[in-house]
């Protein structure tokens, strides 16, 4: 019956025409009718990037809805990637329910994730995970269309990047999965006598309530703080996930420890380094995960790298994340994975606010967005993007999205334009 209907080509019309003409707020509600006979549901909830008022939406059971916490969607969107569905069983609304989930980051949008809490039992077959998907897709671009004109352009703010309170909610998540990661390493250790094991998880736990009640004392942390002592804490940060876990961490301590830097940028960049070392986790087939850190001329380097399967991939959402995070200081995050002999994740902040000259048309982008902004200047396209800087065709069309976004203009070729007008690159000319 379900096929049947979805087979009728008028029915899948009407419901993209629904979709693609949603008012903002009824895109979750007109999303749920849709989804009705594909997936039976008690709620849907929605965790977004692009919307600076509110990153959590939701729709159907009231009560279901509004316990679902921000938090508990963000543990869940590190277990998707983006286009590719989920099902199991997640924490939501302080419950454990059965939940079917998608991700999509259309050009031009942070990401955002869609909880679908189903109410019947059974996971839905391949044919209607795709379909769920697609709806998924056409629902976001429609949000994505509609929020500039819902809130002022210089508002927008990409997911868990620009807003504190989102940072600290990133933060405090990284760090419960931290202490959970290292309760099940302990638990599940096979060298540890039960009494030890029982020891050893309670000191886990009162490891984490130490370091949840410093959380107050980086606040209060000097403006400047040396390498060797910001390292420190990275390293006891993460020492609970390999103290009786099976992953070995390594350490390549910074060349000049002397050296001060920006306690905000030092934060950022522990932090970073932990959400990379979890999701690279969750992975598996990870037996060991080398982590250096030093300071260049102008930039903090933290090089994180791993001997697992080389599946982790730029577009996953968790990394999204990550990238979001790192790029809010205007900093790099890259991914090089090599299927069966690892990854690498590198991440740059800068160590000083760049210089942008008063009126500076570029002056809001990354300097990733620049690297891409560089070769559509020269009328490269995706693929030739992707391949000159090793990241994915789908990270490519993110960052185009986001520099047509903040240049305010509509197509690849006013961007190129705007951007010899400015005279980027050096030597470009207009008439090029």
């Amino acid at each position: 019956m379900v096929y049947a209907d979805w087979g009728d080509p008028q029915r899948t019309l009407a419901v993209v025409k629904g979709l693609v003409r949603a008012p903002l707020k009824e895109v979750l509600a007109t999303l749920s009718v849709a989804l009705a006979d594909l997936v039976p549901h008690e709620a849907l909830v929605m965790l977004t990037g692009d919307c600076p008022k509110s990153a959590n939406w939701g729709y159907g059971d009231a009560e279901l809805t509004g316990e679902v916490t921000t938090a508990e969607l963000a543990m869940l969107a590190t277990h998707v990637d983006v286009g590719k569905p989920w099902w199991g069983q997640a924490s939501l609304a302080g419950a454990v329910r059965p939940v079917l989930a998608v991700a999509s980051a259309p050009p031009g949008s942070a990401g955002a994730l869609l909880a679908v809490v189903v109410s019947a039992e059974g996971a839905p077959g391949a044919e209607v995970l795709a379909l769920v998907q697609q709806l998924w897709d056409l629902a976001t671009g429609r949000v994505v269309e509609l929020l500039p004109g819902a809130v002022p352009v210089d508002m927008a703010a990409p997911w868990i990047a620009r807003s504190e309170r989102a940072r600290a909610v990133a933060d405090v998540t990284d760090a419960h999965a931290a202490t959970l990661t290292a309760l099940l390493g302990v638990l599940r250790s096979r060298t540890l006598p039960d009494d030890a094991a029982r020891r050893t998880a309670t000191d886990v736990a009162v490891a984490a309530l130490v370091e949840l009640r410093a959380t107050d004392e980086d606040a209060q942390l000097p403006p400047e703080e040396s390498l060797q002592d910001a390292f420190g804490r990275l390293t006891d940060m993460l020492s609970l996930l390999s103290r009786h876990g099976d992953v070995a961490l390594e350490y390549s301590a910074p060349g000049s420890p002397q050296r001060l830097i920006p306690s905000d940028i030092a934060r950022a960049a522990r932090t970073t380094a932990r959400g990379t070392v979890l999701t690279m986790l969750e992975q598996g087939g990870v037996e060991r995960i080398r982590v250096s850190w030093d300071a260049e001329d102008a930039e903090l380097r933290t090089v994180i790298r791993d001997d697992g399967p080389g599946t982790l991939a730029a577009e996953a959402l968790a990394v999204h994340r990550l990238t979001d995070r790192v790029g809010a200081l205007g900093g790099t995050l890259t991914v090089d994975a090599v299927p069966a002999w690892g990854t690498i994740v590198t991440v740059r902040l800068p160590l000083a606010a760049p210089d942008v000259p008063g009126g500076d048309p570029l002056g809001d982008l990354h300097p990733r967005e620049l690297d891409v902004l560089r070769h559509l200047v020269h009328g490269h396209r995706n693929r030739a993007i992707a391949d000159a800087l090793h990241i994915s065709e789908h990270t490519v069309k993110f960052h185009v999205g986001r520099i047509l976004r903040k240049l305010d203009v509509r197509s690849r070729g006013e961007a190129a334009a705007l951007a010899r007008a400015a005279g980027f690159p050096p030597g470009v000319s207009l008439t090029q």
